[in-house]
């Protein structure tokens, strides 16, 4: 059976774990599916993968750009405690889950598949590394709770919960997701979902008369603000510049000048600069590469849901949705990193003290991506404010149910690092402290919640989803009432000029 794990663990981790190769995979197939030509196939699925690999370039160019930031905020605030990183705690565990999870991740995504297929569900998770994330998370506590000899009852739990995670997450924010592209062709498959419902929530309950992010008008003499490139390079250097000057004020020089790896205080000013516009190079091609896979990979799909998953959508990473709110996207990140380091001052007086929860750090990458989304899905309802309050929201849940998830993880709840985003921590410890109970029971729970989660989100699909349901609705109406009030004051200026106009040539 040894060849089966070498098979599966290189399918789980050289396929599926590289989400540039699972696009072109499934692009390919619709393609096929569709009757295109040879060269259509292989062009269409290159250049849907070669669009994954453009946002995942971009990606790292962020997350490089963010590294050196986070570190310099951890430095001249002098914070202790653990720093979520998805990567990291992975990268640790598969050294001794490795096998179980390459068998709960190749199993899980059968089920997906198999729920799509046969239940209104029709969402296929495409986001290769947060399969890999949350197969890994499943396996350790599953294991945990299950204990040693229970490999082969873990990785059947571990696939069925996998599964049913990637069709129901996307269900749930699918409302939201259709109100901020405007159709009903993409999801969202990404284990932050809670922080989007949570956003887009918010956003509905404090922005019904708030205007949109991407409607800020400017000064004149600011009208370059307008592009979201520069608005956020500028906003990312005014915040660099910040913390560069705290740095050499609060730390000594040599500490200082050793996060950039700089030679002097000037060279040390000049990396924060570069980064900062690193950070806006970033952004940039985040959203070439999310156009990029859309015009490839959306057509395609109608392939696979014509012959293989019928009615099927992709359920796509968070960065699909930043084309369509650059500036929520900047807002919320800010609001989310400004919630986690509040969430972080009530886990230091309150929560750790008392319940013997540990202090989650706000690390900047995670509060980019899913604040950044959250952002997105806060301004769709709520415009400004809903993009405030709802990065704000999602910071203080990717802060707090970390700290909780780290009780069910058994030895890895003793690691510097844990899942980040907020689906792990909910889900996990549901888990957890379901299969805590032990024996039987433990077994039942754990189908149990499949179960329901599966059962919840059907009726959900079929009562919200599919009959349209708008978020935000009370809002919409409020936006064009005001578009039209505009247009009849626009309407009866031009009507007084053309009167006054008139009026001038006759009296001519």
């Amino acid at each position: 059976m040894e060849w089966l794990v070498v098979v599966l663990n290189f399918i789980g981790q050289q396929i599926l774990n590289v989400p540039a190769y699972l696009i072109g995979i499934i692009t390919a197939i619709g393609l096929m599916a569709l009757k295109r030509n040879s060269g259509q196939v292989i062009g269409g699925a290159l250049k849907a993968a070669l669009g994954f690999l453009i946002l995942g370039a971009g990606a790292n160019v962020v997350v490089g750009s963010l590294d050196p930031l986070g570190n310099l905020i951890l430095a001249v605030t002098g914070a202790q405690g653990v720093i979520p990183t998805n990567e990291v705690i992975t990268a640790i565990a598969q050294e001794q889950f490795g096998a179980q999870s390459a068998y709960v991740l190749t199993l899980g995504f059968l089920v997906m598949l198999a729920l799509a297929r046969f239940t209104p569900l029709k969402y296929v998770f495409l986001t290769g590394h947060h399969m890999v994330f949350m197969a890994t998370m499943l396996t350790v506590v599953l294991s945990v709770g299950f204990g040693d000899g229970a490999s082969w009852l873990v990785v059947l739990i571990g696939a069925l919960l996998l599964g049913v995670i990637m069709v129901v997450m996307p269900a749930f924010v699918h409302p939201w997701t259709k109100k901020i592209t405007g159709n009903d062709t993409i999801a969202i498959g990404h284990f932050g979902t809670l922080g989007y419902i949570a956003a887009g929530a918010a956003g509905q309950v404090v922005g019904r008369n708030s205007k949109s992010t991407e409607d800020i008008k400017f000064p004149q003499g600011l009208k370059f603000l307008r592009d979201s490139m520069v608005a956020t390079s500028l906003s990312m250097v005014l915040i660099y510049m910040v913390f560069a000057v705290w740095g050499l004020i609060a730390l000594p020089m040599q500490d200082a000048l050793d996060i950039f790896g700089s030679a002097d205080a000037g060279a040390f000013i000049m990396a924060a600069f570069a980064q900062a516009l690193q950070f806006g190079v970033g952004v940039a091609v985040i959203l070439y590469g999310v156009r990029t896979v859309l015009g490839e990979l959306v057509p395609a799909f109608q392939g696979i849901a014509e012959k293989v998953v019928p009615g099927a959508r992709p359920a796509l990473d968070i960065p699909i949705v930043f084309p369509f709110g650059a500036n929520a996207v900047l807002i919320g990140f800010l609001s989310s990193f400004a919630g986690g380091l509040i969430a972080l001052g009530v886990l230091a007086v309150w929560l750790n003290p008392v319940f013997g929860l540990a202090l989650i750090l706000p690390g900047m990458v995670p509060h980019f991506f899913t604040g950044g989304g959250a952002g997105v899905y806060g301004n769709a309802t709520g415009g400004r404010l809903g993009a405030m309050i709802g990065g704000f929201v999602n910071g203080v849940i990717i802060t707090i149910l970390p700290a909780i998830l780290l009780l069910v993880l058994g030895d890895f709840g003793f690691a510097n690092s844990t899942f980040g985003d907020a689906d792990f921590g909910w889900f996990g410890t549901l888990v957890g402290v379901s299969v805590g109970v032990g024996g039987g029971l433990a077994v039942v729970l754990a189908i149990l919640i499949a179960v329901v989660l599966v059962s919840v989100a059907i009726v959900y699909q079929i009562r919200v989803v599919d009959k349209g349901w708008v978020p935000g609705a009370k809002r919409d109406l409020w936006i064009a009432e005001e578009k039209a009030a505009e247009k009849a004051v626009l309407d009866a200026e031009k009507a007084r000029r053309k009167a006054e106009k008139e009026a001038a040539a006759e009296a001519v």
